[in-house]
């Protein structure tokens, strides 16, 4: 048979690298690999008026939402520090005035001098696969009627109803705290991926978002760029034996821009078990006779 590879194979761009594939409910996208995830915006506390023990009580209510999740979850904590530039226009009376406020504009616009943070979470749902689904069937009788895709939607539906549940809990522990809709995921998603920061509006065939969000390319290899901005990456050779509410907060007083993503893989009780048992028996295995 001809092989067509040789004229049809092109280099992987970023958006083949992308996770994301359509949008199949308001602010929730389905994943190429079959899991969907969902986006909330969110601010804490104030952690200049706050006292430690108000944020040590936020942080035990916020872990024991989280304790929630099991294992096909998993949730990226991100926050962003972005430069804060939108300076309000106004009318004066005289031009001394004026000249006032234009000094004060050119101190607020000034470079690294005025940042502003935003929160978000995704929450990410991978459904159990298609094998564990047929075990399923043997121990519960489905409805002849019942179309052979249930499972997709019976999937859909846990993921929204399970976030809804962890947002009603959140909205009632943090000042703030709201669902991105369809086009704020999308602008959300865009942002992480490009150097242009503007407002995505939905498609009306919302598929391919990989490709329909991706507008920057990325350069691989030894000195990584994405656009015309640099990355690095940076390893943390040491950690604390505590932490605290605000660790880091340290950050939010340098004068550039970043991004701090954590991802947190929750696993049921069984399962977490099951694997520090088979890391205790690896390391017991290390051991050597005198």
């Amino acid at each position: 048979m001809l092989n067509l590879a040789e004229y049809r194979k092109t280099a992987a761009s970023l958006a083949d690298y992308l996770p994301w594939a359509c949008l199949v409910a308001p602010g929730i996208v389905l994943n190429k690999d079959g899991s969907f995830q969902r986006t909330i915006r969110y601010r804490g506390p104030d952690l200049e008026s706050a006292t430690e023990a108000e944020l040590v009580s936020v942080s035990a209510r916020i872990n024991n939402v989280l304790r929630r999740f099991g294992s096909g979850w998993a949730l990226f904590f991100e926050a962003e520090r972005i430069p804060a530039n939108d300076y309000p226009a106004g009318r004066f009376a005289d031009p001394v005035s004026w000249l006032v406020d234009e000094e004060r504009r050119a101190h607020f616009s000034a470079v690294g001098t005025h940042h502003e943070s935003c929160y978000y979470l995704t929450f990410l749902y991978l459904p159990p696969p298609e094998n564990a689904r047929r075990a399923e069937r043997f121990f519960y009788e489905r409805p002849k009627s019942e179309p052979v895709d249930a499972d997709a939607f019976a999937a859909l539906e846990v993921f929204q109803t399970e976030t809804d549940r962890a947002f009603e809990l959140f909205s009632s522990i943090l000042p703030e705290c709201e669902t991105l809709d369809s086009a704020a995921t999308l602008t959300y998603l865009h942002g992480t991926i490009s150097t242009r920061r503007h407002a995505v509006s939905v498609p009306q065939v919302p598929i391919h978002l990989d490709a329909v969000l991706c507008d920057t390319p990325l350069v691989g290899g030894i000195v990584p760029r994405l656009g015309d901005q640099h990355l690095r990456v940076l390893t943390v050779l040491g950690l604390p034996a505590t932490t605290r509410p605000g660790l880091l907060d340290t950050l939010n007083d340098l004068g550039f821009s970043y991004r701090w993503l954590t991802r947190w893989i929750a696993l049921d009780k069984t399962e977490a078990t099951n694997q520090l048992t088979k890391l205790r028996r690896q390391w017991f295995a290390k051991r050597k006779s005198v």
